[in-house]
């Protein structure tokens, strides 16, 4: 499957001006960075890298399409010549997936030819500014269930495809396991999911349709009790099952006071062991509101596949040097500062994070002893780097990354960035 068309067309545009004039062979940077965080953030998650790399390995323009190019005059002959060979063959360097970002950081350098790398820049955004925004909403959904597992379920709020990704950047994050089938056959996602209510209205009684469950799950099922009335479908589903009862589920309510409930009716009925897993439109805000409420698991969908209301993480894709020679963008709000930038993080003794420090040029002696250089290699020749980590290591780099952070960078409230970030 070719992505060479998930791009936008003023790209191929410049591709082919730039091969008419001469320009396309010029040794060219593009750093990929975000001006500012979302709204009410202090730090971002950078997520996608892999899908990055894997997505750039299948940039190939076919016979077929480059002939439905020439024939809408997207390109010229030239351009389609040159799009038949087409394979990245430069270099991508930039934070490993589950690093922490802020704003101005060199999330990724791509450097090459201006026509090889011109091209990508659609391509590259779209994943990083996707995947980075889900793991940057997970991760403080994560930080406010304090060690409670989440459950991704939000694949019937977005694009299928979108769905697949979302799952994927929310376990990068954290979350426990998901839903989706397919982000569980392709990335090896923990999968969770037992009935909707939909299974409950089949059948003639409430007793029936969980008896029927039980029969196929077994008793450590997780019961949906408030299709009807929360209080009666507890001591039905405690009946059919008996005190070994694996989960309820709430999905409605006022779920801090419906779970107060609900754990002492259990407790009354002997369920002392059965958990209770609450879902219904959670995000960072309402998941930490449930902090004090005897809730051990918690199920996110919406706030999930839109980013928790940041459905991008705002990244741009920008040149800034051009055979060795810085170049900038100077409008109004939206400039940037030429050369290829090299990224440090400085921390005390005790590893929290104290500032992010970027280095254009060769001014690699400014950098204070100790700091620790951010961009890794992920791509060389004409594919990634052959080692690099599995999606539980970047989780885990997460994971390690998110206790560097001072404690006023992991508050909810809105702020400035948990660290700043310093240009030498």
């Amino acid at each position: 499957m070719t992505t060479a068309l998930l791009t936008d067309q003023y790209e191929l545009t410049m591709l082919t001006a730039a091969l008419r004039n001469g320009t396309a062979e010029r040794h060219c940077v593009f750093e990929v960075f975000a001006r500012r965080l979302p709204e009410g953030r202090r730090y971002g998650v950078v997520g996608g890298t892999a899908r990055v790399l894997e997505a750039i390995e299948q940039f190939r323009f076919d016979t077929a399409t480059i002939e439905a190019l020439l024939s809408a005059e997207v390109v010229d002959a030239p351009a389609a010549d040159y799009l038949r060979t087409y394979r990245f063959r430069g270099e991508i360097d930039g934070y490993p997936e589950g690093e922490l970002y802020f704003p101005n950081s060199p999330v990724l350098t791509v450097t090459g030819t201006f026509a090889d790398a011109v091209i990508l820049e659609t391509l590259v955004l779209s994943v990083l500014n996707h995947d980075s925004a889900i793991a940057a909403a997970a991760a403080r959904m994560v930080g406010a269930a304090g060690g409670r597992p989440i459950i991704e379920m939000g694949s019937r709020r977005t694009h299928e495809q979108a769905a697949v990704a979302a799952a994927r950047a929310a376990y990068l994050a954290g979350f426990a396991s998901t839903s989706n089938l397919a982000a569980v056959a392709r990335y090896g996602i923990p999968g969770a999911g037992t009935a909707a209510h939909a299974f409950v209205l089949l059948h003639d009684t409430e007793a029936a349709a969980y008896r029927a469950q039980v029969d196929t799950l077994g008793a450590g099922t997780t019961l949906l009790v408030d299709t009807y009335d929360t209080t009666r479908g507890i001591a039905t589903a405690v009946e059919v099952t008996g005190p070994s009862l694996g989960a309820i589920r709430i999905d409605s309510g006022d779920l801090s006071i419906m779970a107060k409930r609900a754990r002492e009716q259990l407790d009354a009925l002997g369920a002392t062991g059965t958990k209770i897993v609450v879902s219904g439109d959670l995000d960072e805000y309402a998941i930490a509101a449930l902090a004090a409420a005897p809730v051990d698991v918690y199920g996110a969908g919406t706030a999930v596949v839109t980013g928790s209301g940041a459905p991008t993480a705002g990244m741009v894709y920008k040149l800034v040097e051009v055979d060795g020679r810085p170049v900038a963008k100077r409008s109004e709000h939206k400039s940037s500062v030429g050369g290829r930038k090299r990224a440090y993080r400085l921390h005390k003794p005790s590893g929290t994070a104290i500032e992010e420090i970027l280095v254009a040029g060769a001014g690699h002696g400014s950098v204070p002893a100790g700091a620790r250089p951010l961009q890794v290699p992920l791509w060389r020749g004409e594919g990634p780097v052959a080692d690099l980590p599995a999606l539980d290591d970047s989780r885990e780099r997460l994971r390690a990354a998110l206790v560097t952070v001072p404690w006023e960078g992991l508050k909810l409230s809105k702020g400035d960035p948990a660290i700043p970030v310093r240009l030498r």
